[in-house]
């Protein structure tokens, strides 16, 4: 995997695992007594009409708050609500999340079935948003711009990660329908799938869209390297892939598109990899809403005090601080380290080593964007330091010998500067 050393005056070079042809199949997790679903709206101080303790839900059935055009969760599980609270998640956004108790026998919701002889854009992004691999479909929907090319990454974005791949070379018939299905509903011809060099001479010529190879190396997998490699441009400050007419897709989100219209249901089972103490993975499949203590148990796996447990992979993953968060559409990974492996970040200063600098893929001056960053001038690190260059590979803390958490710093900026624009809309 690591050709370079750590510490070193040339890039540490990373190789993404390939899966063998000879694929195993996926470990099924058992259905969970319980499942929490998040609906991405902030809990009122008033109680919703709808969702209430008592109440019965099916699978597949969408679940909003009230009438009203809004926000919607689609149930993973037939069951009863048991509970409605606040979750808070990452940077601070804010969900109502939804427990419900599980029956051991699915009852299916029909609304999506009764709509798939006259599928549209709006109906697929109102069924199908929440579904494994988390199709962007309302952001092609309601894009300011019309969106003119999807791209469809067949890799992992982390090492360590074997779940995009994995449903890129086992669910290769739902992928070509998806990618059918989204050329009929957005009227989008230009549709892109990148797969790993290696496994190019596989799939040239398949799925009804242009199939690209790109470098099996870390970060090559990261949208905003796909980005230039493909269009050959940077995305400049302020700017979004949508409002560069482009949006970014898993291949298990095709997959999930493709299942849907061939059977006439929402997929509801999540692909997960899952990596041990020890770095020994296993893929699985888990029902979205299943708490991720469920797939620990399936491995045997058993958190002690002050051990990691990571959503996503060992570069760009984020710390999680319960077994009881639930698998979300969008989740790739489970990592676990034991306690006497992590390296702990610290407040210790820059010493002005330059490693972050080496290895920096976009060549960022990331040791004075830091400083500007820990200070919390957001905006003049993105005006003076190419904030918005960073690809947000992790390279750079991997190597910091201040253990510095450069990465953290750098998405806490984006997501403030994002927070503003808004803001700033509003006031126009």
């Amino acid at each position: 995997m690591l050709s370079k050393p750590f510490f070193g005056y040339t890039q540490p070079k990373f190789q993404y695992e390939l899966l063998s042809t000879k694929l195993p199949r996926p470990a099924t997790t058992a259905q969970p007594a319980t499942a929490t679903l998040l609906l991405s709206r902030e809990m009122g101080p008033n109680p919703s009409p709808i969702l209430k303790p008592g109440v019965k839900v099916r699978t597949g059935q969408r679940l909003t708050w009230d009438e009203n055009p809004g926000p919607a969760v689609v149930s993973s599980v037939t069951g009863t609500i048991t509970g409605i609270s606040a979750h808070l998640g990452d940077y601070g956004r804010k969900y109502t999340a939804i427990t419900i108790a599980v029956d051991p026998k699915d009852e299916w919701d029909e609304q999506f079935a009764e709509t798939r002889g006259d599928l549209t854009l709006q109906t697929l992004a109102a069924h199908l948003t929440g579904a494994p691999g988390a199709p962007p479909l309302e952001t092609i929907a309601n894009a300011k711009r019309p969106i003119e090319t999807i791209v469809i990454y067949g890799g992992d974005t982390d090492l360590l990660v074997d779940t995009n791949l994995y449903v890129l070379k086992s669910q290769t018939a739902a992928i070509e329908q998806g990618i059918k299905t989204l050329k009929k509903v957005t009227g989008i011809e230009r549709i892109i799938m990148a797969v790993p060099g290696d496994s190019f001479q596989n799939f040239d010529g398949h799925f009804g869209a242009d199939v690209r190879a790109v470098p099996n190396s870390y970060p090559q997998g990261q949208p905003l390297m796909l980005y230039y490699r493909l269009f050959g441009r940077i995305l400049e400050q302020g700017q979004t892939f949508e409002g560069q007419g482009v949006v970014f897709m898993r291949a298990e989100a095709v997959a999930s598109i493709g299942k849907a219209v061939t059977d006439g249901r929402v997929p509801m089972d999540k692909i997960v990899t899952v990596v041990d103490k020890q770095g020994q993975k296993k893929v699985f499949t888990a029902r979205i809403g299943t708490p991720v203590g469920n797939l620990l148990k399936s491995m045997n796996i058993t958190l002690a005090d002050r051990d990691r447990l990571i959503f996503g992979g060992p570069m760009t993953g984020t710390a999680v601080y319960s077994e009881d968060l639930p698998i979300l559409p969008d989740t790739d990974a489970i990592l676990v380290q034991d306690s006497r492996d992590i390296v702990l970040s610290s407040d210790y200063p820059c010493i002005n080593c330059g490693e972050c600098v080496r290895v920096c893929p976009t060549n960022v001056g990331v040791n004075v964007l830091v400083r500007y960053l820990e200070a919390g001038q957001y905006q003049e690190g993105a005006n003076l330091y190419d904030l918005y260059s960073c690809v947000e590979c992790g390279l750079c803390s991997l190597v910091c010998v201040a253990r510095i958490p450069i990465l953290q710093y750098i998405k806490l900026a984006k997501f403030e500067l994002a927070r503003e624009v808004p803001a700033e809309e509003e006031n126009e």
